[in-house]
């Protein structure tokens, strides 16, 4: 048996690993989670699974729990982050699953990375701003982080057993162009916040969605690859695949490439994930229909170049770029979904954005928050300025 916690269990990911749990009660176990503000949700996840550990934040959640589980004496309700340090750390705890979106995932995840236990990792900005410290951190603490992004995951399991790199020759992580597929950027000014949400293949939170149909997340994923298999940015090539079914391709040297298949399914590379080194978890799974597949590829739009250029830069400079990268673009998302910018605008903050925030090689925690912090500040008067 499996214990698990899952750090931001309310958002769709969340859902997904609670999914397979459930599928597979015999194998894995819901030993605790955290939340921010969604309570009734927390509350049915708690009395679904008899959970015995919840950690929030929240004041108004924390009084929440307290009122509603005051007779539950079984149920441990944590507010200090010494308190969940402490249960991330249990000996009984086998898998931390990183499920809370954006920057605000960072400061768990550094967290999970000093307890030597497996991190199934869904928070793929934290990787981007800080994988300089936290990939060190976790191999000092030996802690193994298995990515449950579909296409990371689906190289990780394209990759010989060992995950050796050196016979590769080419790695693709493909896009499905989101709901803006064949637009120019110069089509997008009038498009709502509705339509920008309906992704076409996948159903996730609003600002992955939005990541999605801009593209940016490509970007994100790209520099998130770089550093989970320790290649150059050369290495990694982004296509628009609208279909979905393919997640990514490796291709060896003797020109042999694999990739993995699977209908779009968050579900997939977290049961693979918290089925490793064992036997295949069992999930109620859609077949994918061969019969009458029919799959296509074509390049990331042209007027996208300049986004993925500062990606690929991202990925050589490494240090604080990344994390003026993510925070400019999480204010673009914030301010679009808040009606401020226009979709199309979401490009003109993250360019203007990262052209004025100086860089630096050399960081740390402090200097990552700092940066942050800084990006926000100007990421907020570029919107300010053409709002």
């Amino acid at each position: 048996m499996k214990n698990i916690i899952v750090l931001g269990v309310t958002g769709s990911i969340g859902d997904s690993v609670l999914s397979v749990i459930k599928q597979n009660k015999n194998k894995l176990n819901l030993l605790g989670i955290t939340f921010n503000s969604n309570t009734a949700k927390a509350e049915d996840i708690i009395n679904e699974f008899k959970l015995k550990n919840v950690y929030t934040e929240s004041n108004q959640s924390h009084e929440f729990l307290k009122h509603t589980f005051e007779n539950n004496y079984e149920l441990n309700i944590l507010r200090d982050k010494s308190e969940l340090e402490e249960l991330l750390n249990k000996d009984d705890v086998d898998i931390i699953v990183s499920a809370i979106s954006g920057f605000a995932g960072l400061e768990s995840t550094l967290m999970a990375a000093k307890t030597g236990k497996t991190i199934l990792l869904a928070n793929k900005e934290s990787i981007v701003v800080a994988g300089d410290v936290i990939l060190p951190l976790a191999k000092e603490h030996s802690t193994e982080i298995i990515p449950i992004d579909s296409e990371h995951n689906a190289i990780f399991q394209c990759l010989n057993s060992d995950k050796n790199t050196e016979d590769v020759s080419k790695i693709i992580i493909t896009a499905s162009g989101g709901p803006f597929l064949n637009k120019k950027i110069s089509q997008l000014s009038k498009v709502t916040k509705k339509e920008a949400l309906n992704h076409p293949n996948w159903e996730m939170g609003a600002k992955i969605t939005i990541d999605s149909a801009s593209l940016v997340n490509k970007c994100l994923e790209l520099i998130e690859a770089k550093y989970l298999f320790n290649l150059n940015e050369k290495f990694f090539d982004l296509v628009v695949h609208p279909q979905s079914i393919i997640h990514s391709i490796v291709t060896y040297t003797d020109g042999s490439s694999i990739c993995q298949m699977s209908n779009p399914d968050m579900r997939v590379p977290i049961a693979h994930a918290l089925s490793l080194y064992d036997k295949r978890l069992s999930l109620n799974f859609s077949e994918i229909d061969f019969s009458s597949l029919k799959l296509t590829f074509e390049d990331i739009p042209e007027d996208r170049s300049e986004l993925v250029n500062i990606a690929r830069d991202i990925c050589n400079l490494g240090g604080s770029s990344g994390t003026v990268f993510n925070a400019a673009n999480e204010i673009a998302v914030q301010s679009f979904l808040e009606e401020q910018i226009t979709f199309d605008k979401i490009y003109e903050v993250i360019y203007r954005t990262f052209d004025a925030i100086p860089m630096s090689k050399n960081i740390d925690v402090n200097t990552i928050y700092e940066t942050d912090n800084q990006t926000r500040i100007e990421a907020k008067k570029v919107v300010k300025s053409i709002s």
